[in-house]
């Protein structure tokens, strides 16, 4: 906006901005302006949290800003805080020149208009702050797991649903079985159709920690699922969905096989048109299970055994007997690596070690049931993975961090060394992330080799180490780190694009993912994380952009599927991050 342009008042500035994001192109590389709008987090901040702005200014130029409370009276008003942007520094992740915008003194919950002027260029954005700022960005990003089930009618309203899909199923000649497979629950893992056990682990698991660290943000959480109004919350319901099918693919003798997909990603077409068969596939050669996956589960279910008791305690049994036999096969059989075996092209999830699956599942059946059996397979499992070497933030190959705090959650030894070992070691790892995040000029915790496929999660998964961190020594600093990269994901970027479907003033429009896709509906479905930048390109779209500075390595196309997919695994610590935030 140039100087003298009227306020435009924030749902008429926000529809000035989706209009200008070309919603029918899908390849608005910038998803806004960056030269013409402030970064900030377009949903609002919490009263007592930091609120930083971040602009783009020319060489030798500087500004000033003024925040205005809303309502607006229509005639001339006195802003609540007036500042000047701060020293000018080069972001090295986007390589902006950028100033920023403290207005963290503003606390007073309310509606508000953030108005710079840098040089000749004036930017306007509406902003909110109060304690519930994030509520409806909880409820959306949780309820976008609904609109990923399988097996049933969708219906998110506003036109967003598809009838039962994938009715069949049949197992694959590589699982050792042959016949038709019943085909019930789970969610879509991605922006494809298939269904996968490892990333379904880390990010059931991750959905069940937020009940039990963030109860009070998620127990009456109301997801309008056709579960809601039954004894079992909404949240644990929708969890459930997913349980039921992985518990589906857990075999006699306690393996679970590695995935349920078709032999090759169907075209973009809504759910209920693929009609390709659904395959429960396996190894390829016997025992046909893999171990990651089988531990995946075992863990999962030993934490759903801890969730689901009150309100359902034989599905509590199942799942924590589901956890023994899975985690007794793992042991068992602790190095059955998966790779796709030939004919199969969806997603690997691949991994070549599996130690640290099983060592999660050993954390959480040992904190569910006090058996010293677990313990000690847990204590045996440390000498190969030491929590000085191996906490970080968690990804679905890296599940060590997860068993090391469920061990320092159970919190059932008075005087414990490791427990003190590995609190030390997550404040350590915790402290660095801090440290980045101040030579951020946009306030994130990435390092410049992080900006890789899915970084969006993994700035999420520091949250998820941050909010750790906090959560076993309240520790002010690592919070506000964890909500900077809350800010970054909602809009604090290069790109002033909330990267959270109908989230916020400007979000992104062009997930790589089928049902937005075919559905015939501008709009994407709502409240999925977009994996982001990634100065690692991967497919033929996002090859096509120029070299940049890794956080510019992003387009809003629903091609890229590199840098624009979703998956479960995304969300799910954004679930986390803003049910902390909502705490």
């Amino acid at each position: 906006m140039k100087a003298g342009m009227k306020y435009l008042g924030f749902s008429a500035l926000a529809a000035a901005i989706a209009e200008k994001s070309d919603l029918a192109g899908g390849q608005n590389s910038s998803g806004g302006d960056a030269d013409s709008n402030a970064a900030l987090n377009q949903v609002g901040y919490l009263p007592s949290a930091d609120k930083v702005a971040t602009l783009r200014v020319p060489e030798g130029g500087t500004g000033t800003f003024n925040i205005f409370a809303e309502p607006s009276s229509g005639h001339e008003q006195k802003p609540v805080l007036s500042g000047s942007l701060g020293a000018p520094m080069v972001d090295e992740a986007s390589g902006d020149r950028v100033a920023l915008a403290d207005f963290s003194r503003i606390t007073m919950p309310g509606t508000y208009r953030f108005v710079t002027q840098v040089g000749t260029n004036q930017t306007i954005q509406g902003f909110s702050i109060g304690k519930d700022v994030y509520s409806y960005a909880l409820r959306l990003s949780m309820r976008a797991f609904y609109g990923q089930r399988c097996g049933c009618a969708v219906d998110l309203g506003d036109g967003y649903a598809h009838p039962a899909c994938h009715a069949a199923g049949a197992y694959h000649a590589t699982s050792g079985r042959s016949g038709p497979a019943v085909n019930h629950g789970g969610w879509h893992d991605a922006g494809d159709y298939g269904r996968y056990v490892v990333n379904s682990g880390l990010s059931t698991g991750t959905l069940l920690w937020a009940w039990e660290i963030y109860p009070h943000a998620v127990r009456k959480l109301s997801l309008a699922i056709p579960e809601s109004g039954g004894k079992i919350p909404d949240y644990l319901a929708e969890i459930r969905w997913n349980l039921e099918w992985m518990l589906s693919l857990q075999d006699d003798d306690g393996g679970v096989w590695h995935k349920q997909t078709s032999e090759r990603f169907c075209a973009f077409v809504m759910p209920q048109q693929d009609k390709l068969t659904s395959y429960i596939i396996g190894t390829g050669e016997s025992p046909y299970k893999s171990t990651c996956a089988t531990a995946d589960l075992a863990a999962v279910m030993a934490i759903a055994a801890r969730c689901y008791g009150k309100y359902d305690s034989a599905f509590a049994a199942r799942c924590l007997a589901a956890a023994r036999r899975g985690w007794s096969w793992a042991v068992a059989h602790p190095d059955v690596t998966f790779a796709n075996p030939s004919g199969i092209g969806t997603g690997g999830y691949g991994d070549r070690h599996c130690n640290d699956e099983i060592l999660w599942a050993s954390a959480e059946l040992w904190r569910t049931t006090g058996d010293k059996e677990y313990e000690q397979a847990f204590l045996a499992g440390v000498d190969a993975l030491p929590p000085e070497t191996a906490i970080d933030a968690p990804g679905w190959g890296s599940l060590a961090p997860m068993a090391y705090w469920t061990y320092a959650l159970a919190e059932r030894k008075k005087q414990d060394a490791l427990r003190e070992r590995i609190l030390k070691r997550t404040a350590s790892a915790a402290q660095a992330l801090i440290a980045r995040r101040a030579l951020s000029g946009y306030g994130n915790t990435l390092a410049l080799t992080q900006y890789n496929w899915g970084s969006n999660s993994v700035a999420a998964n520091q949250s998820l180490l941050l909010l750790m961190a906090h959560h076993f020594q309240a520790s002010p600093q690592a919070f506000e780190t964890a909500l900077g990269n809350l800010h970054y994901l909602l809009g604090r970027n290069c790109f002033g694009v909330s990267w959270v479907t109908q989230v916020g003033a400007n979000p992104f429009q062009h997930p790589h993912h089928r049902p937005s896709a075919a559905d015939g509906i501008v709009a994407p479905w709502p409240g999925m994380l977009s994996g982001g930048p990634n100065a690692r390109p991967g497919d033929q779209v996002a090859h096509t952009l120029p070299k940049a500075p890794p956080m510019r390595m992003w387009i809003d196309d629903q091609r890229a599927y590199s840098m624009n997919e979703i998956a479960i695994n995304w969300n799910a610590p954004l679930v986390f991050l803003l049910a902390a935030a909502n705490s």
